[in-house]
């Protein structure tokens, strides 16, 4: 293992290939034998499924409830919305037939040509078409609204250049998509939802977020507003963590999707639709780890502790055992997830910097000397900080400290963006800052000729307008025009 961590890329050295190095080694994820899309092992999936948990409580507490949809999605329906299709059809991965046949050389099977499906259907990059074609037949009346749908999913979207948890054909996600009578209504729904994700990236990932609706130019296809919560990586960059969309009528009109009012008249029902996906995975791995390995905030680790024997007999190894066994049964009724390793294939230094490599916040070390004096080594790997602290009481210390490290992780974060974001003036400024890696608050004249130079010639783009912070108007730093605002310009992934 000592080998292994020497194999780690530091951050410094390339951030990028530190990443995918960590990836590999933490044992998360690996590319998968189909090009562009990934295998996530146990360990990367066991993080997913605590946010799963984490975002399906959250759901549920504002009302929401889980269904399923369909994988395949007929062509025609992607046709219906216009903006929606041009958003989309360049990643679209399409089945055109349903049936393979023996090749008549002997050499495997080929697709079979008389197998050619009438309509041509689309493996869905998101799902709102064939949601509202079926919502059609769920309204009549304002009574059936509103309709609060979640859906845990995979999507595919065609990528050639992929990353593991950032970017890869096919990932996983959670996909809301709700229905209302009134505009006020959705709209009041789509930060709501944002608010969702906002708590769950701040208490659970420790991660600082800014919320910010997009430029018309970002906007998700089909929306009329997307808001979204912004993130800044290790290296600087952007991640977006979080999008909600308030879609209008526009997927009502384009799938008829109509009722009768409270005033019995006929309107078209009001759209919205929210979702975050595996590559918050990606986001936590680069917010937070370092040069020895993950770092995991506790409350999204699969093991919060770890306990390490450590023995020279298997008469000391019981009686440790013993002791381990117990703490970890308290430390189990109080909700916290424990590993005690005993394996006797590998040595305790081996199994020291396996779990720093895999960021377990609490590793406890026991041995002989910790049997006669009644303590236990604890290490926290935020700090990669030790200390000697009694057996007695240690599981209220360690639920305690588990709450110190959650909060100092997001500290940490929260601290690193507020040395790395700048508000500038000149367009001079602008470009030495965005090569230094820093999110910058610029004043820009609200045009899309504006929005694309400064992408062509810096390849930073406008996260986000800010929902919050400065409001004070100014001018443009290109063009010299009015300015609204500052909003917030970085790179990103």
């Amino acid at each position: 293992m000592a080998k292994e961590l020497k194999e780690l890329t530091t951050r410094q050295e390339n951030y990028s290939q530190w990443y995918q190095d960590l990836v590999i080694k933490a044992e998360l994820a690996e590319n998968s034998a189909v090009r562009g899309c990934m295998v996530i092992k146990p360990y990367g999936y066991a993080i997913w499924e605590k946010m799963q948990r984490a975002l399906d409580d959250m759901f549920k507490e504002t009302g929401h409830s889980n269904a399923y949809f369909p994988l395949l999605i007929p062509k025609s329906f992607m046709s219906k919305e216009a903006a929606h299709v041009e958003g989309f059809a360049k990643e679209c991965a399409v089945v055109t037939h349903y049936r393979l046949k023996n090749s008549p050389d002997g050499a495997g099977v080929v697709v079979d040509p008389a197998a050619r499906l009438e309509e041509e259907l689309i493996i869905r990059p998101t799902s709102e078409t064939i949601i509202w074609n079926t919502y059609r037949n769920w309204i009549q009346s304002y009574r059936d609204l509103p309709i609060l749908i979640n859906q845990w999913a995979n999507v595919m979207r065609w990528e050639m250049r992929t990353r593991l948890f950032l970017r890869t054909a096919e990932f996983l996600w959670q996909e809301g998509h709700t229905a209302h009578a009134t505009q006020a209504e959705a709209e009041e729904e789509t930060l709501r939802m944002l608010g969702v994700y906002v708590r769950f990236a701040e208490e659970f990932m420790a991660l600082p977020v800014i919320r910010g609706v997009k430029t018309a130019s970002e906007r998700f296809a089909g929306a009329l507003d997307t808001y979204c919560i912004e993130a800044m990586m290790q290296d600087g960059k952007a991640l977006q963590a979080g999008t909600s969309h308030f879609l209008g009528q526009n997927f009502g009109r384009a799938f008829d999707v109509t009722f009768i009012d409270r005033e019995g008249k006929t309107d078209y029902a009001w759209a919205t639709s929210w979702g975050v996906s595996s590559r918050l995975i990606g986001a936590v791995i680069m917010a937070h780890s370092d040069d020895n390995g993950l770092v995991l905030p506790p409350r999204l680790a699969p093991i919060q502790v770890v306990i390490i024997p450590i023995y020279k007999s298997a008469e000391q190894l019981a009686l440790i055992s013993e002791r381990a066994n117990l703490i970890a049964s308290r430390l189990r009724a109080m909700g916290i997830s424990v590993k005690f390793d005993d394996a006797d294939n590998r040595k305790p230094g081996w199994k020291f910097a396996e779990y720093e490599l895999k960021g377990v916040p609490v590793r406890l070390a026991i041995g002989g000397r910790d049997m006669e004096n009644g303590t236990v080594e604890v290490m926290r790997r935020d700090l990669l900080a030790k200390e000697t602290l009694p057996q007695e009481g240690i599981e209220l210390i360690i639920q305690q400290l588990l709450d110190e490290i959650q909060k100092n992780i997001y500290r940490k974060a929260q601290d690193f963006r507020a040395t790395r974001i700048a508000d500038v003036d000149t367009y001079d400024d602008f470009k030495a800052k965005i090569d230094e890696g820093f999110f910058v608050m610029a004043h820009w004249d609200g045009s899309a000729e504006t929005e694309e130079r400064i992408k062509n010639e810096t390849k930073a783009t406008i996260r986000c307008i800010p929902l919050e912070g400065d409001r004070s108007p100014g001018l443009c730093m290109i063009t010299g025009r009015p300015s609204e605002r500052r909003v917030l310009f970085a790179r990103s992934y």
